[in-house]
């Protein structure tokens, strides 16, 4: 769309995802084999014609970075606008780590003020789902809204995971309650604002010299409600933040049903990402696969049912794959069985292992509130000795090598962690 810039928040360290986002920003945490969670919001950026945009980093952003570039495989490697990434920095006038939302957009006024726009869309860069956001900017313009929020239904059991808003009939927004313990509305912020230029630049300036918080859900629209024009926009189709382990692999396993809520053949919206060329799968004489997604790369001898492998993966002889996502460059040993478990990139599980072991569902004793529903995490670059089996809500930590295991049995939501520094060889 003509004279829309769009931001997208890529900067948080997602700590609810533990492991998976120690090494890597959220955004970049791998997602339905061959992506990464950022290829939605910019996706749906370009399927929507916004060609101007702007990726707001700060933790641990150098996968993110290289997996962006220069936004050639979403068509945003533009002499005018295109994709610019956009980090924190220090200068004689101020400036610092971003403290929340808000701040991080305060921190770029300078470069929101150069841009010829009108509007501005605010994305957050760790969502799941497809959307025409030239739709719900066309719903702003008619109604002359200084700042529209998309909204969407959420089960009432999780109301207290998102920004809860109430809408009149007219739709626009009553009430804006952040993580409510309670709400009689079930309808959650997605994190999508789209706001006039005008108006943002005006609320930032005045948010921006507060010792207080200027979170966007937390600050910003609630103080917004009743002096401006702010409007809801109700979006109808799927729609997954995926900030936690247990909402990560269901988002995952909703990917492989009969028919996924979640279209990634559709078309006309078409997720795009950047990638390296691999040779196709190759499934041995004894390989068994059902109900799944295997990317380019993957040797498979053995069985994978209901799990997402991503490139790269190499299943040997006997080992099988059940209900788990296993992301690039992993080796599973011969015999080998991963259940349940998320296993990260370049992991090696040794021959005979049991990944996810047991019905002893104990919370992990580090993480309990994170990792208490059965799922057990391998983290980067783990590997596991010959024959461990590890049980439920586990933790692997990442580049633990075989001498950091004391036994062959990881008792369900225990934890491993490297006990010498990893050295780095130049």
């Amino acid at each position: 769309m003509q004279r829309v810039l769009g931001i997208i928040l890529a900067g948080g360290s997602g700590d609810r995802l533990s492991i998976l986002s120690q090494e890597r920003a959220k955004p970049a945490v791998p997602f339905a084999g061959k992506y990464r969670i950022i290829d939605f919001a910019l996706s749906n950026c370009v399927n929507s014609g916004v060609f101007n945009v702007a990726v707001l980093t700060q933790y641990n952003p150098r996968s993110l970075m290289e997996h962006i570039g220069i936004g050639r495989p979403w068509g945003l490697d533009r002499t005018h606008g295109g994709a610019r990434l956009l980090q924190p920095y220090r200068g004689r006038e101020g400036g610092d780590w971003y403290r929340d939302t808000g701040d991080a957009v305060h921190q770029n006024l300078y470069f929101i003020q150069e841009q010829r726009c009108d509007q501005v869309l605010i994305l957050a860069g760790d969502h799941v789902y497809t959307m025409r956001y030239d739709v719900m900017i066309n719903y702003h313009r008619q109604r002359s809204a200084d700042v529209t929020v998309g909204v969407v239904e959420v089960a009432p059991e999780e109301t207290s995971r998102f920004g809860i808003v109430t809408l009149d009939h007219m739709n626009r927004l009553k009430e804006f309650q952040e993580k409510p313990k309670s709400s009689k509305s079930n309808l959650g912020s997605m994190g999508i604002y789209v706001f006039e230029k005008e108006t943002l630049l005006q609320v930032l300036d005045e948010a921006g010299g507060k010792d207080s918080g200027t979170d966007f859900g937390g600050d910003i629209i609630p103080q917004m409600l009743g002096k401006h024009k702010v409007y809801g926009y109700k979006h109808q189709s799927y729609w997954r933040d995926v900030g936690t382990i247990q909402a990560y692999w269901q988002t995952s396993m909703d990917l492989i049903v009969d028919l996924p809520p979640l279209n990634l053949y559709d078309p006309e919206l078409t997720i795009m990402t950047s990638g390296e060329n691999a040779a196709p799968v190759k499934a041995g004489p004894n390989a068994q696969i059902s109900r799944s997604l295997i990317c380019d790369g993957c040797i498979i001898n053995g069985e994978v049912r209901n799990s997402i492998l991503s490139p790269g993966v190499y299943v040997e002889e006997g080992a099988r794959i059940l209900d788990s996502v296993v992301f690039n460059d992993t080796v599973i040993g011969r015999g080998a069985i991963i259940e349940k478990s998320i296993v990260d990139k370049s992991c090696w599980i040794g021959p005979g292992c049991h990944i996810g072991f047991g019905d002893d569902f104990t919370p992990n004793t580090e993480e309990p509130q994170r990792l208490s529903s059965g799922i057990t995490l391998v983290g980067k670059g783990a590997r596991v000795p010959e024959g461990v089996k590890v049980g439920r809500n586990c933790k692997i930590g990442v580049w633990v090598e075989p001498g950091d295991f004391e036994g062959h049995i990881v008792a369900s939501g225990a934890s491993i962690d490297r006990k010498s520094p990893r050295r780095f060889h130049v």
